[in-house]
């Protein structure tokens, strides 16, 4: 047992510092002002400013005025300058600070519409709008409809249409021209929005935030906390969302895909108020705007499984990161799905985490109580196994023979009690992947953890620590490390000295101390997830150990020795081939010493 859980922490360690060594390495930031200027339109979407400029009616004269919608989940604001929205405040949610959550902020968001015209294009955001529609509070099933209208040159008309319900976080949006637009031309769509800081951490903020996009499959911009990224795409664009950590702001076209979309990610690290600056390129085909067919909908709220998995889009839930493809399924049709059955029992965060592993470990008891029997075997055998190493101190393939000899005679495979633990290693990567993506846990409070999403910063330090610790010591990640040491050390306690160059004993001391260095940052949830799971699992064998007559187990060991010698017992598919390998090697063996006797005679 010892030596599989070990080697399983091994596989853990050496992914984690894969991925560190695979990724590139970041290249150095952009200054601030160059940043800005890039900001600009890029080739593909840049048309001539002056003309745009030209086209556009001069509204300085006329007042801007706000439109403010209220809905049970968000506070929205229009705005008559361009038609577009200027706030949208999220309600049942706070950022870290406790002030109130922004996800499009005045002065830190900006959408930009060019309309191109027989005679030159317009920008629409310079443009004063007109609507009938008045401040409203919107009752749960109720719904808003906002239109807003403007002239043009030629008297082009241009209607932006807005859709809000009373709950939800997804608000309809249509544009619609009159007169004949080029065909030749897109309308140029422009969505420039600073990422303010919603979490505690900023460092680990810009590690995560990315702007994702969906075509035939889903892709996203690099993630960076220092470099600037940017990707053009051919490929016509359903959707894409500005991902912060637990939010998403996004604008689905799955009736009109995207053509010609650029997106950018701008960081200045030196920025301790906003996050990344995030700009989306994207033409909208003006055959589409001229018939009233280019409809979308943007959506603006939190990044919670079973709210973005009800959003009718494609493969819209992928928005939630839950791992590798393989372990998905785990996640999505097993955790999840348990996660939130429990949500509806128990409030406390914290003991619902103690719910989930209760109920994991009674799922995996079957393999546990297999894994026992067969570290029960193999303690039972410890005193012939040291036998045959003394005996055969410096012929190691000799050791090997007579080992397989053994577990021949005596019917026991020692990878009967690898299997039971490889089984578990599905759920514990599908964890890994999880808790840093709960929204669940967002500022759910546990013991001395205000919050249960980040790191519990117990104490802090006055220097910042590589390797993962930071500024700050976890107090659920230190508790973890003793748990994790104490269960290595009643492992060591029950199985035997295994042989080989390396000390696995000792090695299952040193691992949980490298990963007190990886989780210090952690989700305070994922590392009081793996205490309470490492202080059930020594429960568990020991309660295990009470009903396991291991007199029983040294009788039908000696039994099977027994008919085995006779006869009597039939192989199974191990001892099958436990026989072939020892057969070859003493075939070989057996050659190696002729060919030895004829180098000799010559």
């Amino acid at each position: 047992m010892d030596k599989n859980f070990v080697i399983g922490l091994v596989l853990i360690m050496l992914m984690l510092i894969g991925y560190q060594v695979l990724v590139p390495k970041p290249v150095e930031p952009t200054p601030v002002a160059e940043v800005k200027k890039e900001a600009a339109k890029p080739a593909s979407v840049t048309s001539d400013t002056t003309q745009k400029s030209s086209q556009s009616v001069d509204s300085t004269a006329v007042p801007q005025k706000d439109l403010v919608i209220e809905t049970k989940d968000a506070r929205v604001v229009f705005t008559n300058k361009g038609g577009v929205m200027k706030e949208v405040m999220l309600k049942n949610y706070k950022t870290y600070d406790q002030k109130p959550l922004y996800l499009i902020a005045e002065n830190h968001n900006t959408f930009q519409i060019d309309l191109p015209t027989q005679t030159g294009d317009v920008r629409l955001t310079n443009q004063t709008f007109t609507t009938d529609a008045q401040d409203r509070t919107l009752a749960e099933k109720d719904s808003a409809v906002i239109t807003y209208r403007t002239t043009i040159k030629n008297n082009q008309t241009v209607e932006q249409t807005y859709v809000v319900r009373g709950s939800g976080y997804v608000i309809d949006y249509g544009i619609k021209a009159s007169g004949a637009l080029p065909a030749n031309k897109s309308v140029e769509f422009h969505w420039d929005n600073d990422l303010l800081q919603l979490e505690n951490d900023m460092k680990k903020n810009r590690e995560v935030v990315t702007v994702n996009y969906y075509t035939d499959a889903l892709k996203s911009l690099p993630t960076s906390p220092t470099s600037n990224e940017e990707e053009k795409t051919a490929d016509p664009v359903k959707w894409f969302t500005i991902k912060h950590k637990y939010f998403l702001a996004g604008l689905i076209a799955e009736k009109t895909p995207l053509t010609n979309v650029t997106l950018r990610a701008n960081v200045n690290p030196e920025d301790s108020v906003i996050v990344k600056n995030m700009n989306i390129f994207a033409g909208i085909p003006t055959a589409a705007v001229q018939k009233g067919d280019a409809n979308f909908q943007f959506y603006l709220g939190p990044n919670e499984y079973h709210i973005v998995d009800k959003v009718k889009a494609e493969n819209f839930d992928q928005n939630v990161y839950l791992g590798y493809a393989f372990l998905k399924p785990i996640n999505k049709f097993v955790l999840v799905p348990l996660f939130n059955l429990l949500e509806g029992f128990v409030s406390n965060y914290g003991l619902l985490i103690i719910l989930l592993v209760l109920f994991v470990k009674t799922l995996l008891t079957p393999l546990t109580y297999k894994s026992y029997i067969s570290m029960a075997k193999m303690r039972i055998l410890g005193p012939e196994l040291e036998q045959i190493r003394e005996q055969n101190k410096d012929d190691l393939a000799k050791q090997q023979q007579e080992q397989m000899k053994l577990y021949q005679q005596v019917g026991v495979s020692p990878l009967s009690g690898c299997v039971p633990v490889l089984a578990t290693m599905p759920i514990l990567f599908s964890l890994f992947f999880l808790f840093p993506n709960l929204i669940e846990l967002r500022q759910q409070s546990f013991l001395w953890a205000s919050d249960l999403s980040t790191y519990d910063s117990f104490f802090k330090l006055p220097f910042s620590v590589p390797f993962g610790i930071g500024n700050h010591i976890s107090l659920f990640t230190i508790l973890m490390t003793i748990s994790s040491i104490g269960y290595a050390y009643y492992n060591n306690q029950n199985t035997p000295t295994q042989p080989g160059p390396v000390n696995m004993k000792a090695l299952g001391y040193v691992m949980p101390l490298m990963f007190m260095f990886i989780l210090n940052s952690f989700p305070a949830g994922l590392t009081f997830y793996y205490f309470v799971s490492n202080v059930v699992t020594i429960a568990q064998q020991l309660l295990i150990k009470r009903f396991v007559n291991e007199e029983k187990i040294k009788n039908i060991l000696e039994e099977n020795r027994k008919k085995n010698a006779t006869g009597e017992k039939k192989q199974n598919k191990f001892q099958k081939y436990l026989e072939k390998s020892l057969q070859a090697a003493e075939e070989a063996k057996k050659k190696q010493a002729e060919l030895e006797k004829k180098t000799k005679k010559k």
